[in-house]
């Protein structure tokens, strides 16, 4: 094969230019063309994903530079989120596994997780049950499992197949006996029980928001997006049924994207507290059970 790359220098520089040119939309784990095609390149020749530099000037075989510029055209071409050509993805630390039959692991929650969610629980040890509603891949009730060490997790979706992706994630980080599965809506398929922390990233993406979504969006299941309306479709349902779960001083986080205004809308009555994470005060909001609604 006659090809005018030889080096991953070459390479790098080639695709991000093609990903430029295809004006391609980032967020699933990348803010930008550089550090997707960095991540690709990496990761198709089998390198370490944090080290670039050394390697930058390698000569590379034929059949490595024909395996990168596959990778970069399918990128290019079908505008799939990268962790679907990986089939990993990455938050604080921990890889998982991830295809088209679950979102792309991308969440706040995550970050307020890595404390513990402190102040507001008092002590992480203490902690003895956690529910995680919508989980797809399981990414944030093992997040949850290590910040809270001494609680058992239940996780639920409604869909089976991405808790199929679930249970592969829960089985690689050897939590099958702290965390169980269960497929249904919302609460409905849960043994009776109270939890101390509940937490969810619910689909909240409101109609219009979903019709104007980028491409590599709707490779994900729109089902783990849309919202309704307004956004608030099962985040009213949550709210609505979330002390029935809690214990007294039980706590209830749900992540919202850019919904901040609809959650007011919908909510403006209850003391909600606003989260502060590395995307602002916007995203995240939490409830004590003293403060949600009776049923």
């Amino acid at each position: 094969m006659t090809t005018p790359f030889r080096t991953i220098r070459d390479l790098l520089r080639f695709a991000v230019s093609r990903f430029s040119q295809a004006q391609l939309a980032f967020g699933h784990g990348s803010a930008n063309a550089y550090d997707e095609a960095a991540y690709l390149i990496l990761h198709t020749l089998h390198l370490p994903l944090d080290t670039l530099d050394p390697f930058l000037d390698a000569r590379l075989l034929d059949e490595e530079i024909d395996a990168v510029l596959k990778v970069v055209e399918r990128r290019a071409t079908q505008h799939v989120p990268a962790a679907y050509i990986t089939q990993e993805a990455w938050m604080h630390g921990l890889r998982f596994y991830v295809d088209e039959r679950v979102i792309v692991p991308r969440s706040f929650i995550g970050e307020l997780l890595e404390d513990g969610l402190q102040p507001y629980v008092v002590d992480p040890d203490e902690v003895g049950a956690v529910l995680e509603l919508c989980t797809g891949s399981g990414c944030l009730a093992i997040l949850a499992a290590h910040a809270f060490p001494n609680a058992d997790v239940d996780a639920v979706d409604i869909s089976a197949d991405a808790l199929e992706v679930a249970h592969v994630n829960v089985a690689d980080y050897s939590l099958d006996e702290r965390i169980a599965l269960f497929e249904g809506d919302l609460f409905s398929p849960l043994p009776e029980r109270r939890y101390d922390v509940i937490i969810a990233n619910p689909p909240y993406v409101n109609r219009a928001s979903m019709d104007a979504l980028p491409a590599e969006y709707r490779h994900e299941p729109e089902l783990a997006l849309a919202g309704g309306e307004d956004g608030m479709d099962i985040v009213r349902r949550i709210v609505k049924e979330a002390r029935n779960w809690l214990t007294d001083d039980g706590l209830l986080v749900v992540e919202i994207g850019n919904e901040r205004h609809n959650v007011e809308a919908a909510f403006g009555g209850l003391d909600l507290v606003w989260l502060s994470t590395s995307a602002g005060d916007d995203t995240v909001f939490l409830i004590q059970a003293c403060d949600l609604p009776a049923v």
